[in-house]
């Protein structure tokens, strides 16, 4: 790849090659600078949880990523940063100044909804039970953060400049649409979409849709096995994240983080389920898009 390392007394390190000026190398994807305001996001088969890069990677991951990112990129109905696809795993977009907040849209009471609700430090008219439907989706956002995203009010997001009580506002239709769209093309295909997430940036005094739409975003569940009150089947990374806690990492890392101790190293997943994932990663794939992945 002839990397190319300039150590400039900044702490940061420069990577060039091929593709171009490397910025960031981020949980899954790996975003170059190619020139003419255009980014290069590389989709890998890296898989991260809990904000944690685990040692195992996903074959063929990182292209269904990049595919089903295309796919609901062309069928959404509002200005997106896509440019081109480049083979099976790489995405030109234009480059944007992003939005710093993930715009979470829960459409059910999971995740870390549902820990937040339990713990009472949110509440809704809703009956707090796991895997139920809430009356309305809500948008639920987040920080943005390399490290740990952070449920943040919309107040704090206006009162700390992040955006203007009218961007926000059309951002929050924006995204409960997206969901609803999404949400009706992943019924008719089987699965119930539970949440979903967007990123948003700034193309002057236009607002795009970017980053990338896959099942690191979105939770699926097959509708035939929905059931109220339990945990769901998932057709997304949740499969890695319910394993990690029933090995006990989940609860290692979240006292690590509370004492402000040394993180956890992560486990490495055993091949049974780095493979299952794999299959239900190109299942929901294909009965989404009607597209066969090879």
């Amino acid at each position: 790849m002839n990397l190319k390392i300039n150590c400039q007394g900044t702490g940061l390190v420069e990577l060039t090659s091929k593709e171009g000026k490397l910025l960031r190398r981020g949980k899954v994807k790996d975003i170059y600078d190619i020139g003419d305001n255009r980014l290069l996001f590389v989709f890998s088969d890296r898989i991260s949880a809990f904000d944690v890069i685990l040692p195992s990677i996903v074959p063929n991951k990182g292209e269904i990523l990049c595919k089903f990112s295309e796919f609901w990129f062309n069928i959404l109905k509002i200005r997106n940063h896509m440019l081109k696809v480049k083979g099976k795993n790489k995405m030109v977009v234009k480059r944007l100044d992003m939005i710093p907040i993930e715009c979470v849209v829960r459409g059910y009471v999971y995740g870390s909804l549902y820990d937040r609700l339990m713990k009472r430090e949110v509440r809704l008219d809703a009956k707090p039970e796991l895997a139920s439907k809430l009356p309305e989706p809500l948008l639920d956002p987040t920080t943005k953060s390399m490290e740990k995203d952070l449920p943040i009010a919309k107040g704090e997001i206006l009162s700390k400049g992040l955006l203007k009580g009218e961007e926000l506002s059309w951002i929050e239709e924006r995204s409960v649409e997206l969901y609803d769209d999404m949400a009706k093309r992943c019924e008719r295909a089987g699965f119930i979409m539970a949440d979903v997430k967007f990123e948003f940036g700034k193309d002057g005094d236009d607002i795009l849709l970017a980053d990338s739409l896959g099942p690191d975003e979105f939770r699926l569940w097959p509708k035939e096995k929905y059931s109220v009150g339990k945990i769901q089947e998932s057709y997304d990374k949740q499969l890695v994240r319910d394993w990690l806690i029933n090995a006990g990492f989940k609860n290692d890392l979240d006292e690590s983080v509370k004492k402000g101790s040394q993180l956890p190293k992560p486990p490495v997943l055993p091949d049974e389920l780095i493979e299952e994932t794999r299959r239900r990663y190109i299942v929901c794939f294909e009965r989404i898009t009607g597209l066969k992945f090879h």
